[in-house]
């Protein structure tokens, strides 16, 4: 009978889950959560120290924490694969840091290139990477404040360009997410890897 009733009890929450589609307000929240983890976490692999004042995203938990760590081993392999690429992102977009305009101008043009042929979980993937990289540079030079503009930043192009994609698949934390971890994934960030390099002028120098 104990068996029955939890086998009852899963299935009423799966049920739960995929009976209601998330709002983009919830969307763009749970993208801004993983953003910020995922540049915590690289802010603290770099060694990074910064003073981060209180900031109303919430922290990833429940299932948005398993896609959170999900994402982090995504970036690694693909930030293993290609180190200089996701690194020293403000030297290669030649831009300076001091200027919230020429940040967000520069990071939504990196972004737009990014989804220019469709959106994928290894385009995903690589908008989060390059966000990360690019709020490592704010902290490095000083600039600790550009994180949550960054975050922001991430928030509206998600809003913008990713919600409808989103909402297709579930969500972030649908059952869906799990093809976050399957191999044609890793065959998504191979071929990704090898796109051509962005003529934008404000990312002339930047290559994928």
């Amino acid at each position: 009978m104990e068996m029955l009733r939890r086998s009852s009890v899963f299935a009423a929450e799966v049920m739960e889950v995929f009976d209601r589609s998330p709002t983009d307000k919830e969307l763009v929240s749970q993208a801004k959560a993983l953003c910020r983890d995922y540049i915590n976490s690289r802010l603290i692999r770099a060694g990074v120290s910064w003073s981060k004042p209180e900031y109303n995203v919430p922290v990833p938990g429940g299932k948005l924490a398993e896609v959170s760590t999900i994402l982090l081993r995504l970036g690694d392999e693909l930030e293993y694969i290609r180190p200089n690429v996701y690194r020293n992102i403000a030297r290669q977009l030649n831009i300076s840091l001091h200027s919230e305009t020429v940040v967000t101008d520069a990071f939504l043009a990196v972004a737009a290139q990014i989804f220019t042929a469709g959106i994928t979980w290894g385009k995903v993937v690589s908008l989060y990477a390059v966000a990360a990289g690019l709020a490592v540079d704010c902290v490095r030079h000083a600039q600790p404040a550009m994180v949550h503009t960054i975050v922001d930043c991430l928030g509206e192009f998600v809003r913008k360009t990713l919600v409808t994609w989103l909402k297709r698949r579930g969500g972030w934390t649908s059952r869906q997410h799990q093809s976050l971890s399957s191999p044609s994934l890793q065959e998504d960030l191979l071929i990704h890897l090898y796109w051509r390099q962005i003529q934008s002028p404000v990312v002339s120098n930047f290559h994928f």
